[in-house]
Formats: structure tokens, sequence, C-alpha cells
């Protein structure tokens, strides 16, 4: 037993999980059309090695690099590259993509299979399949995990966290996938943890997720794993954060939990190492939250490429009522222009949001309240840093730790004066890159 200890600042925002906690994950159809950009991920984009008029099947390669931080791209179904062309991307506005015609006959890779003996496979042997299977973090960052779990040997990884705190307001689809498919996340942290050799691990969930936390309790029960359940706070969910409350270790600024022995991988992720290892199976589709103004909110099973239109015409929204639809929660997720906007790697769910929900509030000076530094985990100066980007003074930028900012919402949400300082730390971050 040990005492947890809360990190610094955060919020408390309506939660609205209410909408789809209790709905099961269902399949959406795999619409006529998909598209794939060919950057989802943190680090280098993908090339393309398909071309106009080429036959894929579902778990096809389509997109790849040599880097080290990307990851490989795979078709979702199977049909005919219809053009590679430059299409909505839901956070640069447009990138690169390979459209991908589907002949609804489903047909998959011979690969996609059952495997056998896969307990007897080497930690190297596991990253280069998760390497191989496209699976980046499932948590929103995207960042490719075959990295994550390849520290180097300098950094003696001692604690493992696996992530089920779902901080963000409304997101259900992590916790779904913990009560319907625990036993699978449960060997995938096992498998994480071969790789890492890690002392400890922890799975950590929020509190609000009462059933979920009990269903990964009787599955770890007679496994050397730690299941805490962790006070509500918004974004709990953030690594250095949770790292924060579960261990009571700071990761310093510039720094990556590796730095403090640790590394963390949300369940979602885990899910799609269990799968590939298992099964051979690359990440081609993810469970996200389909919710706000819609007739059926829930949380479904989609094909990666399927078009936000195409989900909301299976969740029925009123088309004549829509204000915004937002990509990912309410907190970090972004406002979408282009129902087009196919769903990606890093895409944890659909948010809707009626014309009547919609404020347009006036910006005013700020009034030196502070509130915005009491709220930041990141124990930054926001609105310092959006007076130096409304200056123009990018030099200042670094000074002031700009990159250590994990983008959360915790300085709008609470800002008296609706100064929209994301979105001025958004644009500072570009100019100092």
């Amino acid at each position: 037993m040990f005492k947890l200890r809360p990190f610094i600042g955060g919020v408390h925002p309506p939660e609205n999980k209410h909408l789809s906690c209790d709905k099961e994950i269902i399949p959406i159809p795999a619409p006529e059309i998909l598209f794939f950009p060919l950057s989802q991920h943190t680090g280098a984009p993908c090339q393309p090695v398909v071309q106009k008029g080429d036959k894929v099947k579902r778990g096809t390669l389509i997109g790849t690099c040599e880097k080290l931080i990307s990851s490989p791209i795979h078709s979702s179904v199977s049909g005919t590259v219809k053009s590679i062309e430059n299409s909505s991307h839901p956070v640069i506005g447009r990138f690169q993509s390979i459209v991908i015609e589907n002949d609804k006959q489903d047909l998959t890779e011979e690969s996609i299979s059952p495997k056998k003996n896969t307990e007897n496979l080497s930690a190297d042997e596991i990253i280069k399949i998760v390497r191989d299977a496209g699976i980046v973090g499932l948590g929103g960052a995207a960042f490719p995990t075959h990295v994550k779990l390849s520290p180097p040997k300098e950094k003696v990884i001692k604690t493992f966290i696996a992530n089920g705190a779902e901080c963000e307001p409304y997101l259900t689809c992590d916790q779904r996938l913990m009560q319907e498919m625990g036993k699978e996340i449960v060997e995938g942290i096992k498998l994480v943890r071969k790789i890492l050799n890690s002392e400890r691990c922890i799975i950590a969930i929020e509190n609000n997720k009462p059933d979920a936390i009990e269903q990964i309790k009787e599955l770890t029960r007679n496994e050397n794993i730690e299941v805490i359940a962790i006070k509500v706070k918004y974004p709990q969910g953030g690594e250095k954060q949770l790292i924060k409350t579960v261990l009571g270790k700071e990761v310093p600024s510039g720094g990556l939990p590796m730095d403090v022995g640790v590394v963390v991988h949300n369940v979602g992720t885990l899910l799609a190492i269990y799968e590939a290892v298992n099964f051979g199976k690359p990440l081609y589709e993810r469970a996200i939250t389909v919710t706000g103004a819609v007739k059926n909110p829930g949380n479904y099973l989609v094909r990666i490429g399927t078009p936000v239109k195409d989900i909301l015409d299976f969740c029925q929204v009123d088309w004549d009522n829509i204000g915004k639809i937002i990509l990912g929660g309410p907190m970090m997720g972004i406002s979408q222009q282009d129902i087009q906007t196919p769903i990606i790697k890093g895409t944890s769910g659909i948010l809707v949001q009626t014309k009547d929900e919609i404020t347009q509030d006036e910006e005013f000076s700020c009034i030196r309240c502070a509130k915005c530094i009491e709220v930041c985990p990141a124990y930054l100066l926001p609105t310092q840093i959006a007076k130096v980007v409304k200056a123009e003074k990018w030099e200042r930028l670094s000074q002031l730790h700009i990159k250590d900012c994990i983008e959360c919402g915790c300085c709008t949400y609470v800002c008296p004066s609706k100064i929209p300082l994301v979105q001025y730390i958004k644009l500072g971050k570009i100019k100092t890159k």
C-alpha cells in the first residue's frame, strides 16, 4: 500500500460519459471509399508502396518509411487503389492520401491468422511484429509503439504503467475495451513486460469506471500486476501526469518517461499489440466513441480511413442542426470543417455539438488572475506565452518551455477573459520548430 500523489494543476470539467459508457462496442460497416493519409503518427510520414489501379486486401501494406520514428500504414478493406492525392487530414488540414475503393468482399491477407508458439518469441521478435503491424499509441499522441518499446540500454525501465485513465470528457471507448477485451489487454501487458523486463507493472484506471476496475482486478488476480484506482482529474491520462500521480516522480522538462525509468502505454495500444503478435493483425481498425448530438451515441469499431460522414450517417445525426464536429474530446479534440475527413490511427472519438451549444466568445485582455498558471499541469505561464506569440518574439518561447505544453486546454477552459491560449501556444510551437 502506498499513498497516491496527485499531479499539480488540472481541472474537473463535466464528464458527460453517461451517453455512451454502457454501450458495447459494435462494428460500423466499411464505407465505399476510404482515405488513408500517409501521416498518421508522430514522426516521418510514409511513402506509398502502391499505385493507382493496384488491388489490395484487408491488411495489405500501402505505405511505409525506413526512418526510426515512423509507422507503416495498411489498408483496412479489400478493393482497388483509386488515386493518390491530397485530401482532408484531421490534424494538419490536408495531406497526401491513398484513396481506396471498397470491393465489399473484405478479402484478408493470408498472414492475418492465429499464430502458434507465440510464448517463445524473443523481445526483438515481438518489437519487429509491433513495428510491421503499424501500431502507434492509441491514446491520442500516436507515437510509434516500437520506439517506446526500445529504450536505450542505459535507460533501465523499472515500472511499466498501463494507462486506463481515459480522462477526456465524453470518451468511453477505453473503458469499454477494458470491460469487453480485458483478457486480451492483460495478455498485451504481459508481452510488453517481457520486452521491458520491468520490476513493477501497474494498471491505472480513474475511479469513475468501477466495472472496468473490477474486471481488470479479477483478470489479474493471479498475476504480479497492480490495479490502481485513481481519483478523477483532467488531464490525468497524460503520461507525465499519470507518472506523477501513481509514482510521485517528475519527468524533467524536455525529458521522457524513460528518463525516470518508466514506460506508459494506453490500453487500446496493448490490445493492438496482443492482436498483432497472436494473429498477425496490423492496426487497420480501432474503437472510437461517437457521442453528443447523435441519435445513437455509443462505442464503435471503425476501419481506419472511414470518412466522418459515413460514421455520423450510421449513428443518425441531424445534419441540419450540427454546430461543430470535433475529432477527439472537447478539451483536446480538433474541430473539423470537412465531413469527408477520415478516421486515422490517433482518432479516439467524434463529438457532435448542436448550433445552440456553440458560442463565439469575445477575447478580452488578460486580467492577471493567474488561473491559467494554477491549473497548468506542466508548470508553464500560458498567458505569458500567448503575449510573446502575439508580439511575434519567437526567440523567447524556448525560454518559456513552450515545448513542455501538452495542449490539454486547461488554461483556455478556466480563462475568464476567454483568451484562446492553446491556439496561441500551438502557433508558437510551429514558429519555434
